[in-house]
């Protein structure tokens, strides 16, 4: 990974810059990467000060401005010119650094994405995608929080995403792909799910239509998709969900002797749990349909979650993910075409 170079919103999470810069360090070391640190480059040379950065390729881009968490999505595409974000983008654009990784404003990441790399050709809408543990292993959902307002089309597309992500990225051959919606039964659902129902039938890929709530951890599909208002309903229940089971089992452990008795036993178990239900280990989200690898992160994700979601950017580039993504909506496209001609002589 030598020669990708990773762009980092250095004034974008909550912590900033000093939880990104430590970040840039540990990903630098342990994967070789170049970073690039965008933001105030007074604030963010003093923490690099802080840190032993010998042998790390590791440099400072100056912008004069920040998006905040109370910003609009449009300021950092028309009222902040020189924000770090978009500056982060503009790097990917004239080709300085292949990726961003950004922990600030997710709606302000995404418009920036969509103004400064533009819209990979064919895709209507971007999307936040996020990797789920599941009892078989991992699932991907999108959108979960890009697009609020979607149409069909839309989820059709989110869908030849998902179906890309997961085979490229994952490693699943077949990934098979489910529909959220109220029932599993086709008379279940909104007029947006039964319409993207029809297209989806449409694809050679593995649909298996539509999957309910209770599904996405049973690992029933690799792959579930809805839009941006559920998916980020569904993302944040987990989180709490999660965060939840973790401080009633202390509780529980602490008032009785024989429970601490058991959690000796079963610590390594607990750990395994923990770490698996730990959104850090995942990194971040992909906002998949850019030009551009982009990676958004919680706005107070630790060190380690930021350092994950950098290299999980290099490995994306590594693998080459927006070319073959090209390559595979060009493919569907073409058996899409051939279906519906087929369709119509009939």
């Amino acid at each position: 990974m030598k020669s990708i170079v990773v762009a980092v919103d250095a004034m974008g999470g909550d912590n900033a810059p000093a939880v990104e810069v430590e970040s840039a360090v540990a990903a630098a070391r342990k994967w070789g990467m170049s970073v690039i640190l965008v933001g105030d480059s007074v604030r963010v040379a003093q923490e690099l000060d802080k840190h032993d950065t010998s042998n790390l390729n590791i440099s400072i881009h100056h912008a004069s401005e920040v998006v905040g968490m109370q910003d609009s999505a449009s300021d950092a595409v028309r009222r902040k010119k020189d924000s770090s974000i978009r500056i982060a983008y503009e790097l990917v654009k004239s080709g300085e650094a292949q990726a961003v990784v950004s922990a600030g404003n997710s709606g302000a990441t995404m418009a920036a994405g969509m103004f400064v790399a533009k819209r990979v050709d064919g895709i209507e809408r971007p999307a936040i995608s996020t990797i789920l543990p599941t009892v078989s292993g991992q699932s991907l959902i999108l959108d979960v929080g890009g697009n609020v307002d979607c149409k069909p089309i839309h989820l059709e597309h989110f869908a030849i995403m998902g179906d890309f992500y997961a085979r490229h990225i994952m490693g699943k051959p077949s990934p098979s792909i489910g529909l959220l919606s109220n029932g599993s039964e086709e008379k279940k659902g909104n007029e947006l799910t039964r319409e993207t129902h029809k297209l989806l039938q449409r694809y050679n890929f593995n649909y298996l239509g539509y999957v309910e709530g209770r599904d996405i951890y049973s690992g029933v599909v690799d792959v579930v998709v809805c839009d941006g208002f559920v998916g980020n309903v569904v993302l944040k229940v987990s989180e709490g969900l999660a965060e939840s089971i973790g401080q009633m089992l202390q509780k529980e452990l602490k008032s009785r002797v024989l429970a601490k008795l058991g959690y000796l036993l079963a610590r390594p178990a607990f750990r395994a749990f923990k770490k698996k239900v730990d959104y850090a280990e995942y990194g971040g989200a992909p906002l998949l349909g850019i030009k551009g690898t982009s990676i958004i992160c919680h706005g107070g994700s630790s060190i380690k979650a930021v350092t994950n979601a950098i290299g999980q950017a290099a490995n994306s580039v590594d693998k080459q993910m927006i070319s073959e993504l090209v390559k595979q909506l060009d493919k569907f496209q073409a058996g899409t075409d051939a279906a519906v001609k087929t369709v119509g002589v009939a």
